[in-house]
């Protein structure tokens, strides 16, 4: 059947933009097409878009394939020689109707934009986004990076940053909790720089805490990666006294190296890692921490990934994110000194590792705990600390339960309606 089919690499920001695009696709009249929004963290990324763009044409000769996202914005000319596509788009050009006016037919009626995407993969994963229960929403508030980290392409593909007012950020958040979405996740590039650009420049924390005022029915708020060196007081506050902020915070750590992180331009030493973790958890014992962290960078010794590893136990990160070190050419990583590729890998291995046994020790210091669980579908939700869990008896998804937690074991906790 004839359709709009969209498949999505990288973060929840462009799972947030590919249902962006499929109202304003739907509402230009594309009716019968295949888009491709793509990652450029990484190298691997790449591959895999380019492959599923491949695999696209084999199994729909006749639609037409729409390439976007951040890979294609970096290098256009380079995805518009490929011979499977037909359009390609920029970042800027993928959220708006008429981008797809002329490959449409009648135009549809207008839909309601779904500020909301549900999920969506690391930096290498895949998604084919399809409409799913509303239990959890993300909402794009910022866009763009000011920084130059050095190795990553991305502020170069998104622009300088950007915020969305406050006042938009509430209506949206209405629009999404009057449609029944029970947690709303805040996401945006750079999102602890939210708010330096608009007047009076109001920070995240201090967003967050208007935003819950005036849509006091919003039940559980949730922000996507935070800039350890960038979370401001309003936000510290907001997390030890708002009990919808949910006692999770992604930090984007990258290293736990003081010369590496000097070396990546980051904004933040391994003692401030530390120290933002110790303080959320006085401030709300129950939080969970997750991070993302790369392997392999540039000039990394042994001793310094020693450090990497260690900072997994000494942070309690029990969601942790690991990339391998990928070259993006441009950036000033790509002229330092490389690691051997196989050292690379076999260093993600151990941080991989060390991530899932710190998973499993946490979950399992949460059996015979009780809490909150947001119903995604059908014997499966989400704690208010971001854990899995699974249930064997029947629920609503998008609806809250209070469950017991019982049991832990693959990456999710066993509960019990109570």
């Amino acid at each position: 059947m004839p359709g709009i089919d969209i498949i999505t690499f990288g973060c929840r920001l462009n799972a947030f933009e590919s249902e962006v695009i499929r109202s304003a696709a739907g509402e230009a009249g594309l009716v019968d097409a295949v888009i491709v929004n793509t990652c450029a963290v990484t190298a691997e990324a790449e591959r895999q878009a380019r492959q599923a763009i491949r695999r696209a044409r084999r199994e729909h000769p006749g639609r037409r394939i729409i390439v976007t996202g951040c890979a294609a914005t970096l290098a256009p000319d380079r995805y518009a020689a490929l011979p499977e596509i037909d359009r390609v788009l920029d970042n800027d050009a993928k959220l708006r109707v008429e981008s797809y006016l002329e490959a449409g037919s009648t135009p549809t009626p207008s839909l309601p934009p779904p500020h909301a995407g549900e999920g969506g993969g690391g930096a290498t994963g895949e998604s084919n986004e399809r409409a799913t229960a509303r239990a959890r929403a993300y909402l794009q508030v910022q866009h763009g990076c000011d920084h130059r980290c050095t190795f990553c392409i991305i502020p170069y593909a998104r622009g300088a940053s950007r915020s969305v007012p406050i006042g938009v950020v509430a209506e949206r958040t209405r629009e999404l909790v009057a449609a029944g979405y029970r947690e709303i996740v805040l996401t945006g590039v750079d999102l602890t720089a939210y708010g330096a650009d608009l007047p009076g420049q109001p920070s995240l924390g201090q967003m967050a805490r208007r935003l819950l005022a005036a849509v006091p029915e919003l039940r559980r708020l949730r922000f996507s990666s935070l800039d350890p060196g960038e979370i401001d007081e309003d936000l510290w506050r907001l997390l030890g006294d708002e009990a919808r902020v949910m006692p999770h915070l992604h930090l984007s750590l990258q290293a736990g190296d003081d010369l590496i992180l000097k070396r990546m331009k980051r904004r933040h030493s391994r003692a401030d890692a530390i120290a933002v973790a110790r303080r959320a958890r006085r401030l709300r014992p129950e939080i969970a921490i997750g991070a993302d962290l790369i392997a392999g960078f540039p000039t990394e010794s042994d001793d310094m990934f020693g450090r990497s590893l260690d900072l997994v136990a000494e942070c309690g990160i029990a969601f942790l994110h690991v990339f391998p070190y990928s070259e993006r050419s441009g950036t000033p990583a790509a002229r330092m000194p490389a690691v051997a590729p196989a050292l690379v890998r076999e260093r993600a291995a151990r941080l991989r590792a060390a991530g899932a046994a710190a998973l499993t020790a946490d979950l399992r210091s949460r059996i015979g705990s009780a809490g909150e669980v947001l119903i995604e579908q059908q014997g499966r939700g989400r704690a208010a600390f971001y854990a899995p869990v699974e249930f064997g008896t029947a629920g609503e998804p998008g609806a809250l339960q209070n469950m017991r937690f019982v049991d832990a074991g693959a990456g999710r906790l066993v509960g019990v309606p109570v």
